[in-house]
């Protein structure tokens, strides 16, 4: 008998409060991350790395029961987790309740659906038997996984049901498998970001059928504790970024390097109001910027004139900063830690067009830069789970194994030349279509331009530490555009260019330039990160 365990190597201690302490109560549920799994079944293609494999977690702790089993896909390490609950010991006195309940938080279920089977005749390719079963939940219960067995139908006192109440809504992820006629999803919660509370269980969902919008048969948890107790306190969080904060590298040949924000608002950046051609001074803790409301368009921030203007936007990479916002991830099961870094231009962009590289003038500059990256973390166990990579509209999460580390566990984040997108590894990135190597250049590569984020941080909100807890800045109360907006008629530039190319890729370009974002098509300041709608929600990917 094989069993697979997940090892974590090399994590700080850490002290008080739940962070880190294996578990974490959710109301009425205590729930512990289980990564010790046994082989059940796997689709075993032609390329077996291609396939997928289902497991069952073993080694759970007396009292706690399975919800559901795992599975991943046979192209990366086994990595990944299912939690086991039971009713937690005494019951959160605070938890969030209407009414009081007084049935059983889990219970067995009333029986099982077979929801497919892999020995029909027809699965040729696959190994052995794998039959999936959904359990059937009492009234006012929910299934939040599926059970998979080689061979007959699991007994009820395998798995348990949850608590409608105690659960939320989760929806499918990622295709993990999409074979024959059966599909596998990853599953997430539906309502994330910093004040969602559902949490992933860690199973997956399987239908032979994908009917859009339609709900899964599956749930996720709910955390119903308001004191969110697995999340770090003040010294865990300086502790979480000694551990595990990146390295930012910036091109060796980038020009528009990053800076404090003081630094900025001390070299002469300036606040404008709408009618007004002069524009204010700014203090240096941005004290003297109108705090809230929203983008309306009546201020904005823009850069001095003048010599001074041209050394403003080069930067100061000594005095460079990454700005923390650490909230909850997942209903407080993980910690979300944003890190911001500011630049006081983005250059323009360089188009490539197979083997040509055209630089253009002005496609894609603009004033103020506002770049993140968040570290996700497990609360369990302390862990860096994985990064979230912004690039320019959207993003990807990179898993922590996927990473290149610098001294110990620190990450390594590639800044691309001008435009200041994160990328976990060198080389040259297309925004457009890398397949026909045309669209915009995102050029990344090490250089003597870093800021260590270990060190060179600053927390400026965690809001669920409690009011007065961490101190905000006055300039990050400023909702509205750091940077004036210019139009121009950028499509001449561009046009100029597709009538110069040869006549058989004019029509690839032409497509690919209506598909690049607008915000190249002129120069737009962005909004602060307060603003940003992954301050509150979820990050794109």
């Amino acid at each position: 008998m094989t069993y697979l365990e997940i090892s974590f190597i090399d994590l700080p201690a850490f002290s008080g409060q739940g962070f880190a302490s294996g578990k974490l109560n959710l109301g009425e549920l205590e729930v512990i991350k289980i990564s010790r799994f046994k082989f059940i079944w796997s689709s075993n293609l032609e390329d077996k790395k291609k396939g997928i494999t289902f497991y069952k977690p073993v080694g759970i702790p007396d009292g706690f029961y399975i919800l559901g089993h795992y599975c991943q896909s046979n192209d990366q390490p086994l990595r990944g987790f299912v939690l086991v609950a039971r009713e937690a010991p005494s019951k959160s006195e605070a938890a969030d309740f209407s009414t009081r309940v007084t049935s059983s938080a889990l219970r067995e279920p009333l029986d099982y659906t077979l929801a497919w089977k892999s020995n029909d005749g027809s699965e040729g390719s696959l190994e052995g038997c794998g039959f999936f079963w959904l359990p059937q939940p009492p009234e006012g219960y929910k299934s939040v996984g599926y059970l998979v067995t080689s061979s007959k139908k699991p007994k009820l006192d395998k798995v348990r049901c949850v608590r409608a109440d105690l659960t939320d809504r989760c929806e499918k992820y990622r295709v993990m498998h999409s074979e024959f006629a059966f599909r596998v999803w990853s599953t997430r919660p539906y309502h994330r970001g910093m004040l969602g509370r559902g949490v992933s269980v860690g199973t997956f969902s399987c239908i032979s059928d994908s009917i859009p919008g339609l709900e899964l048969p599956l749930s996720c948890l709910k955390n119903l504790d308001p004191s969110l107790h697995g999340m770090p306190n003040c010294d865990q969080i300086h502790a979480l970024i000694n551990h595990y904060g990146p390295t930012f590298f910036f091109h060796p040949d980038e020009i528009y390097l990053p800076s404090s924000v003081s630094w900025f608002f001390e070299n002469g950046a300036l606040l404008f109001r709408k009618g007004d051609s002069v524009g204010e001074p700014i203090d240096v803790g941005g004290s003297n910027l109108p705090s809230g409301g929203c983008n309306d368009g009546e201020f904005w921030i823009d850069l001095p004139s003048g010599d001074q203007r041209k050394t403003i936007k080069l930067g100061n990479l000594a005095s460079a900063n990454l700005y923390l916002h650490v909230k909850p991830a997942l209903g407080g099961t993980f910690t979300d830690i944003a890190l911001w870094i500011f630049c006081p231009f983005n250059g323009p962009a360089t188009l490539k067009v197979g083997i040509m590289n055209i630089a253009l003038n002005k496609i894609g500059q603009h004033v103020c830069d506002w770049e993140h990256v968040t570290l996700r973390i497990c609360n369990f166990t302390g862990e860096l789970w994985s990064i979230y990579f912004s690039q320019h509209s959207g993003g990807v999460w990179v898993n922590a194994y996927e990473l290149e580390y610098i001294q110990g566990n620190k990450a390594i984040i590639y800044s691309s030349r001008n435009g200041h997108a994160s990328f976990p590894h060198p080389g040259t990135y297309i925004q457009g279509s890398a397949k026909l190597g045309i669209g915009i250049r995102n050029d990344c590569a090490s250089s003597n331009f870093y800021v260590d984020s270990s060190t060179h941080y600053e927390l400026v909100a965690a809001e669920y530490l409690g009011d007065g807890i961490v101190a905000e800045p006055g300039w990050l109360q400023f909702m509205r555009k750091w940077g004036p907006t210019i139009v121009y008629d950028s499509r001449t530039e561009l046009d100029k260019i597709v009538h110069v190319l040869p006549v058989m890729l004019q029509s690839s370009v032409k497509n690919i330039f209506d598909k690049l974002p607008v915000e190249l098509y002129g120069e737009e300041g962005p909004t602060g990160p307060k603003e940003k709608n992954n301050w509150v929600g979820d990050e794109r990917g």
